[in-house]
């Protein structure tokens, strides 16, 4: 899962918050891993804000709860609370609904350890401004009242910020940009009332970013603030608001600030009740080279312990949709503002940074991309800056299409409409004390140009294959390269069981992928030893040529840099027969077939494709279905195929090898089973009983009956959503036992207990079924369940714990520990 494109903070808990789909997703950067999802919103969600967050963490050491704001894009606000004590989430509210388009941005100000202001701003020209309540009391609850909704006219504003006044306590200050390329200031009090009483000239384009500074001290007291915008000028403007009542502008040290560049560059007033405050443009940063979509100041430093006494470092984080993030700090000498640190995205397929956000205590920075990519860096310089990038959860930012396991369950592999392949496994030989080995994306086979929507591993000897489906006509064979094998040893800890037939045959290291092309092609271990001449225009790119990957044995989680460009597998066949585009695809449990459907409206259309594993030739076209053949899948003694489609219909085929080569197949039964579109499908793995799933809230078992006809033999009790996803798994092959994993197109996952007993096999099983377990809310998707898949417990070490893998539309692949008793 990786974020959508929208805010995300950090909070006073070093903790992330940041917009999935429909779902808020939090994640550690310390573990590098996710550690929930909160359901609840009906859209998606746009931005996240933390109550306290780290700026203010100093203000609110009291609190036993953090508290955590998002606003979708249907204009709902959520508030959640956040157990320090036992790390608990608790849904506590949905604002009063006060925004008619979807939210934007979210910001907020604590004023005391009991208080604070929230502004929210909408794509319907208002900007709201609420009253928060901390609780006083242990277990008490945090209250929102809704002060004062201003609306700003026929141009929407996209960013805010909030602060409190030097040297008049009670006035608050509201800045706000957004599409009119200026910075409005707003003057109120805690009560609300907000005024506007100027506005900020000099951006050329869209506003981006604002964020006031902590007030500066003067000799102990705060007699300044700055405010910082960034904007789709490519430039940052530092804004200076000084009070010029306080005691340093009236003293003979201001005569030498008169003589600074500022003084020569004032700006307007800003009347606040009985204050008056002079705003100067400081500076003016010029470094990046595109939008500047985020800028931020670097949170204070706390220098008691009762937290009274803190500085505000003047240090600014921006970043770019030029790919860099960049740190800028005043001269020590002459007060000019230098850029003093650039770190960055070098992948020739990145497109650039949508923000970036401080750690609690300034050590590191966290961006986050337009492809959905998290990059962290963290200062590991002792006393000089020296900006390393840290490894950070990954995962996809469209809908997972399909998923599938290796065929020793040692990764997974997902497909989805961000149109990647990726590869995801334990990581075994990290430090840890989890209980559970931690997850970590080591690959990305395949990042292509169209949406990839099925997948299949082949499960035979020989090198790791898979073969994937997308918005095209042409099915695409890849093989793992000597590069990945070597990963995935350093991963599972093991020496390798599949040298003999994979590495000692492997002579390809990895694939490089042409900017104009969709095929990847092969890096191979003489070449990648010798001078790469591919690219000979002295090093810069062209639309033909792109950087040659470098393909390395990684010891260690990889970063998104090394995934995106560096993990490839070589393309090495491709399929072509389908007319449309390709929608569903399975190999049998030997790895020698192949099935394979597109999206089809008419019958011939509609056909089956068989393809003999190896030779990569068509070995038969199955006719049964008019409409889209949605799911396929082999029996597990491979001699039949079950295919569902949207005919409402399913078909059985018999499936005959007769050698290596040839392969008959006939028809052994077809029938309606449900009144709306069959989506999923799933053969008993210890009979020849099969499950449908429909649209129609159903889950139906049949059985084939003297290997020539099909019965029906119960429905499980009508679910409360579309059943999307079936997975059948056995426990016991000779008591005929199972568990059926049942997704739903609102997310939820429930496991059902299926016995089958007695019977010929000329005669329908008796089948008991009983509902074992409803997976928690928090634990499930958000959105449709597209595919489920159990781990393969007969080559699982402990047959009482078994792996079951998700994935679905709010672009979640989901990994469960199941455990039977």
């Amino acid at each position: 899962m990786q974020p959508d494109r929208e805010q995300r903070l950090v909070g006073a808990c070093g903790l992330v918050a940041f917009g999935a789909q429909n779902a808020v997703a939090v994640f550690c950067p310390e573990a590098a891993q996710i550690l929930t999802t909160l359901p609840g919103h009906k859209a998606s969600v746009n931005c996240t804000f933390w109550l306290p967050n780290s700026k203010f963490a100093f203000k609110a050491k009291h609190l036993e709860d953090h508290y955590l704001l998002s606003g979708d894009a249907d204009g709902a606000m959520i508030l959640w609370e956040y157990s320090l004590l036992d790390c608990k989430w608790t849904h506590i509210m949905q604002l009063p609904k006060s925004h008619k388009k979807g939210v934007t941005c979210i910001t907020g100000v604590i004023i005391s350890p009991t208080d604070a202001l929230v502004a929210s701003t909408s794509s319907d020209s208002t900007v709201n401004i609420w009253e928060v309540a901390f609780p006083s009391t242990s277990g008490g609850k945090c209250n929102f009242t809704l002060l004062e909704s201003i609306h700003v006219g026929l141009k929407p504003m996209v960013a805010l910020s909030l602060a409190e006044l030097p040297g008049d306590a009670g006035k608050i200050v509201l800045a706000m940009g957004g599409l009119d390329n200026k910075v409005h200031m707003y003057c109120g009090e805690r009560s609300g009332k907000f005024v506007r009483t100027c506005e900020l000239k000099g951006h050329t384009d869209w506003i981006r970013s604002l964020d006031f500074s902590l007030p500066i001290l003067t000799d102990g007291e705060p007699d300044s603030i700055f405010l910082v915008s960034s904007s789709q000028d490519k430039g940052i403007r530092i804004w200076k608001m000084t009070d010029r009542n306080s005691p340093a502008s009236t003293k003979g040290t201001y005569k030498k600030e008169e003589m600074s560049l500022s003084s020569y560059i004032e700006g307007p007033l800003l009347i606040a009740g009985s204050c008056c405050y002079q705003i100067s443009l400081e500076s003016l940063l010029i470094g990046h080279e595109d939008w500047v979509y985020s800028v931020v100041w670097q949170p204070p430093l706390v220098f008691s312990t009762l937290a009274t006494t803190y500085h505000q470092p003047l240090s600014i984080l921006s970043a770019s949709m030029d790919k860099t993030m960049m740190i800028w700090k005043p001269e020590k000498t002459t007060g000019i503002w230098m850029n003093v640190v650039s770190v960055g995205e070098l992948s020739h397929c990145a497109l650039g940074f949508y923000g970036g956000h401080w750690s609690p205590n300034g050590d590191s920075i966290l961006a986050h991309g337009y492809g959905g990519s998290f990059h962290l860096w963290r200062n590991v310089g002792g006393g000089f800056d020296d900006w390393q990038p840290q490894r950070i959860p990954s995962g996809h930012f469209a809908s997972v299409s399909d998923i599938s396991w290796a065929r020793c369950g040692e990764y997974i592999l997902s497909v989805s409409h961000d149109q990647t392949t990726r590869v995801f496994a334990p990581w075994k030989n990290e430090a840890s004390l989890q209980k559970l080995d931690p997850w970590h994306e080591i690959a990305r086979p395949q990042v292509h140009g169209h949406d990839i929507n099925c997948v299949a591993i082949i499960k035979g000897k020989g090198n790791h294959r898979f073969v994937c489906g997308a918005d095209e006509k042409v099915s695409r064979v890849f093989e793992a390269p000597l590069s990945f094998l070597k990963t995935l040893s350093h991963a599972s800890l093991c020496a390798i069981s599949f040298a003999e037939d994979d590495q000692l045959g492997t002579q390809v290291l990895g694939a490089n992928m042409s900017a104009l092309g969709l095929s990847q092609k092969p890096i191979y271990v003489q070449a990648a030893n010798g001078t790469p001449d591919r690219n000979s225009n002295d090093g810069f790119d062209t639309l033909e040529t792109i950087p040659d990957a470098v393909p390395v044995v990684l010891t260690e989680p990889p970063v998104e840099e090394q995934l995106a460009w560096h993990t490839l597998w070589p393309e090495t066949h491709k399929l072509y027969g389908h007319g449309n585009e390709l929608f569903s695809l399975c190999c049998d449990h030997e790895g020698k077939l192949v099935a394979s459907s597109c999206k089809a409206q008419s019958a011939p259309v509609a056909e089956i494709w068989l393809w003999q594993v190896g030779s990569w030739k068509a070995v038969g076209r199955l006719h049964s279905h008019s409409l889209t053949v949605t799911q396929m899948e082999f029996s597990h003694d491979n001699k039949m195929l079950l295919a569902v489609s949207r005919d409402r219909q399913f078909s059985v085929f018999s499936i005959d090898r007769r050698g290596s080569e040839e392969v008959s197949y006939h028809l052994l039964a077809r029938q309606e089973a449900h009144k709306r579109i069959i989506w999923t499908c799933s053969w008993n793995p210890f009979g020849q009983e099969f499950a449908t799933g429909s649209r129609d809230k159903t889950v139906k078992i049949w059985a084939v009956v003297a290997e020539s006809t099909v019965k029906h033999v119960t429905t499980l009790p009508q679910f409360g959503s579309s059943v999307t996803a079936l997975s059948w798994v056995g426990l016991d092959r000779l008591k005929n036992v199972g568990l059926l994993a049942v997704g739903m197109e609102n997310g939820l996952i429930e496991l059902w207990n299926l016995s089958a007993k007695g019977g010929e096999i000329t005669e329908i099983p008796e089948l008991t079924v009983s509902l074992a377990v409803r997976l928690d809310l928090l634990m499930c998707h958000v959105s449709s369940v597209n595919r489920l898949a159990w781990r393969d417990s007969e080559k699982s070490a402990d047959c009482r714990s078994m792996q079951l893998a998700s994935c679905g539309a709010d672009h979640c692949v989901r990994i469960f520990e199941v455990d039977v008793d």
